[in-house]
């Protein structure tokens, strides 16, 4: 039974005002429990960022990352602009940290099949990938590693490189155990080999493990599943398709780069492993072209691409960058002065115009092009091109946005509550979004909405203090 309550208020000339307001009784509500435990999606910088914030509010978090160790694509960077630090030596420190904190719990190899219950009471179907390897056991020693002998093109370096069968993604790699391949090892495909196994001092190696599930329950969760690379190579024939060794993208180009890659930072081309005395960067590939690929600019693009012409003449002395492009967009804190430097201090000659074709003519990729600002035909004979393609959503968002019941955009990016005033709320309570899930970002853009997310979260769990009431129904 509904009662009358008498509320009273001050009006703007100071008199009291009183109004009947009715109340409902508290049978017609229940106390639902709210779980202060946070899911976190995704164990890039965003996801990494947002979990250590919330564990050191206290609060506990499990991150569930598809990949064998967290860190997600800053790990494969080489150098990040403007300052030109060292990606690795700024992200290990968080990704160690992440793994050793008390409050944050990591689950890699796994990814979110299943969502049930409500608001501050969820309950995620884990699905945990097999890695044919006893983590319990295993101690990350590395004889597996070492011993291996089918070799393959690495994931992690972009197809710069080789690794065996059984691997971790990269030294630094957190968690540090492996994980077995199981289209490439020999055991697994045709019951032959087993070396791994025999040299195991721990025997951690299991070829008979199964993948499984299980649950987590959470108040809330954090969607940070990053970004892709769009597939030029099977859609973009003018840039040779993938049939031309001497063609790779920006993130290849930074395992050739980066001191911890395949050629431990040595600037070679892949297709004879000589120095590249001419290299072509072009930009905005597959990006702003909305009659055939992406209609929207990937943000990025201009700054990374001025940094690996940078990096590649701080290692090719006598070497010649070019760099074909629409137009500079730099927009972040000392962004146009890192530009500028490109050009004043490095020698790198911008062409404005895209390029229209690249061909292989005997060991020379030839670029063909035009500049718009004088109106003439480029032909440029290249040891290296280095194409920027477009960032696109990581593979089976669309997927993860049903589980979740949020939108996701034509592209395939999910979509924010809103832009200015709300951009890491999904539109749905309890699940917040963060970083290039929703759309291209920097590091910094990225870490910054890592923390933007933990904040609307602790905000979230903590206003209902361990109780939520709905009613009853």
């Amino acid at each position: 039974m509904a009662e009358i309550a008498e509320l009273k208020s001050v009006n703007e000339q100071g008199e009291v005002v009183t109004c009947a307001c009715a109340m409902g009784d508290l049978s017609d509500f229940e106390s639902v429990p709210v779980d202060r435990r946070v899911l976190v999606i995704g164990g890039g910088i965003t996801g990494i960022t947002a979990a250590i914030d919330l564990g050191n509010a206290g609060y506990k978090v499990v991150m569930v990352e598809r990949l064998p160790s967290v860190g997600g694509r800053m790990l494969q960077l080489s150098e990040t602009f403007p300052t030109l630090d060292c990606a690795q030596c700024t992200l290990t420190p968080r990704t160690v940290e992440s793994g050793q904190h008390p409050n944050v719990t990591l689950k890699t190899s796994c990814e979110v099949e299943g969502l049930e219950g409500e608001p501050g009471n969820f309950k995620f179907l884990i699905r945990q990938k097999p890695t044919y390897v006893d983590w319990n056991k295993c101690t990350g020693c590395g004889t597996c590693v070492e011993k291996c002998p089918s070799k393959g093109f690495a994931l992690f370096e972009r197809d710069a490189g080789r690794m065996p069968a059984i691997y971790t993604l990269s030294p630094q790699a957190v968690p540090n155990k492996p994980q077995i391949d199981p289209d490439r090892c020999r055991f697994l495909t045709r019951g032959k080999c087993g070396v791994c196994s025999k040299v195991c001092p721990v025997g951690a190696i299991d070829y008979e493990q199964q993948e499984s599930f299980f649950t987590i329950e959470a108040g809330a969760v954090i969607v940070a599943t990053g970004f892709d690379i769009y597939d030029w190579k099977k859609l973009m024939p003018e840039y040779g398709g993938g049939r031309i060794p001497d063609v790779i993208d920006g993130l290849t180009m930074e395992r050739y780069l980066s001191a911890s890659g395949p050629t431990a930072g040595k600037m070679v081309r892949p297709s004879d492993g000589k120095t590249p005395k001419e290299v072509v960067f072009i930009q905005c590939v597959a990006s702003r072209n909305p009659e055939f690929h992406k209609s929207y600019c990937s943000r990025l693009c201009c700054m990374y691409t001025a940094k690996h012409a940078r990096l590649y003449k701080h290692k090719v002395h006598d070497g010649q960058a070019y760099i074909f492009y629409i137009d500079i967009r730099s927009t972040g804190k000392g962004y146009e002065q890192f530009i500028q430097q490109s050009v004043s201090e490095e020698g790198i000659v911008y062409i404005r115009g895209r390029a229209a074709k690249l061909y292989q003519k005997d060991d020379k990729v030839m670029v063909q092009g035009a500049d718009t600002l004088t109106g003439k035909k480029i032909e440029i004979a290249a040891d290296l091109v280095v194409l920027a393609a477009a960032i696109v959503p990581n593979e089976g968002s669309e997927k993860l946005a049903r589980i979740l019941g949020i939108e996701c955009n034509k592209d395939g990016f999910f979509v924010e509550e809103n832009y200015k005033f709300a951009p890491v709320m999904s539109g749905r309570q309890g699940v917040y979004l963060a970083g290039c899930c929703q759309g291209a970002k920097d590091i910094a853009d990225s870490a910054a909405q890592g923390s933007a997310a933990a904040s609307r979260v602790q905000v979230f769990l903590s206003s209902y203090r361990n109780r939520m009431n709905r009613e009853a129904v």
